[in-house]
């Protein structure tokens, strides 16, 4: 399908976004490249146990991360996803129930713009299957170790999650993954609630799974905008 000529690009393609910004490209680099730094510092004061190293590089992470993508022409729903991604990276923060709940569901609402974002592109049934009885499996696993308070929107959240995980391949194997490691990261998080042991600096492995799934996600949502942008220019 060749949009060569066009004027008015269709509702998907608006929804897709329309590529890099001309000249965007270095600054795009050394947005990642910050984001890159910022990453390495936070998963390198988790290592070290330097709290108020990561206090300080966590809340940089996903505001250079949207300012990458947004220089390469990300679509709307994936910087939305990335902000609520960022608030509830803020939230968890603080360590009380309040807190946790309020990170949960501003994450919750990033996934609802993913699922938005991956729109009705097809993926396995095989998939789905796996996904399904990870997701019954885990929460029987966890349900009875979790606070009474925690089960049912732990349960809810655990839903959405999974589908954003699954659904994720829907834009191709980099999202896929990043829905994957999604899942992991914050089963980690659930694990740890539930008062599970514990891999050695158990935070360390939850920011990385979720750096990387965020990223993943960024790249395989930009990619299907910028290819809509190629076709537009095309003679």
């Amino acid at each position: 399908m060749s949009f060569a000529g066009s004027r008015t690009p269709s509702w998907a393609a608006r929804r897709a976004g329309a590529g890099p910004r001309p000249g965007a490209g270095r600054a795009g680099r050394a947005l990642l490249v910050a984001f890159g730094v910022a990453a390495a510092v936070d998963l390198g004061a988790l290592l070290a146990g330097w709290h108020l190293g990561h206090v300080i590089a966590k809340p940089l992470l996903m505001p250079l991360l949207v300012a990458h993508v947004v220089t390469r022409g990300a679509p709307r729903l994936l910087i939305a996803a990335l902000l609520f991604g960022w608030g509830g990276d803020l939230a968890l923060l603080f360590d009380a129930e309040p807190a946790f709940l309020v990170g949960m569901g501003s994450f919750a609402a990033g996934h609802v713009c993913y699922l938005v974002l991956f729109g009705r592109g097809r993926t396995g049934p095989a998939l789905g299957g796996a996904y399904a009885l990870a997701l019954l499996g885990t929460v029987a696993l966890l349900w009875g170790d979790l606070p009474a308070g925690l089960r049912v929107p732990v349960a809810g959240y655990s839903l959405l999650l999974t589908a954003m995980a699954y659904r994720s391949s829907a834009l191709g194997r980099t999202a896929g993954i990043g829905g994957a490691l999604f899942l992991l990261s914050d089963t980690l998080i659930a694990t740890g609630v539930a008062e599970w042991p514990q891999l050695p600096r158990p935070d360390f492995w939850i920011m990385a799974t979720y750096l990387a799934a965020q990223y993943l996600l960024a790249a395989g949502a930009i990619a299907p905008a910028q290819a809509y942008g190629r076709e537009v220019i095309q003679d």
